[in-house]
């Protein structure tokens, strides 16, 4: 394994230690606006995902008036980066 490999995996075990440890202590929604969403991975990229199916908004239960994302889809998607799906700028 190199150097680079190893610190990029103590780098992800770092995150979701803090991830997971905000999550228990009640710090770190479960549920994310469309607007935090945005602030957090970029418009294009929310708006992009939501349009192929990968994430889906919802409803919270007792507020009717927005849409929410679940957090842990939103980041296993923005980690898988899905560069695959950008169109070349000639085809946008």
């Amino acid at each position: 394994m190199k150097l680079k490999d190893l610190v990029h995996l103590l780098k992800n075990a770092a995150e979701q230690g803090a991830s997971n440890a905000l999550a228990e202590s009640g710090q770190l929604q479960d549920q994310l606006t469309k607007a935090e969403a945005y602030r957090l991975y970029g418009r294009g990229n929310v708006d992009r995902w939501i349009s192929e199916g990968l994430i889906s908004p919802a409803t919270p239960k007792g507020d009717h008036s927005r849409k929410c994302l679940d957090r842990n889809k939103l980041e296993a998607v923005a980690a898988s980066s899905n560069r695959i799906t950008y169109l070349p700028a000639a085809e946008r």
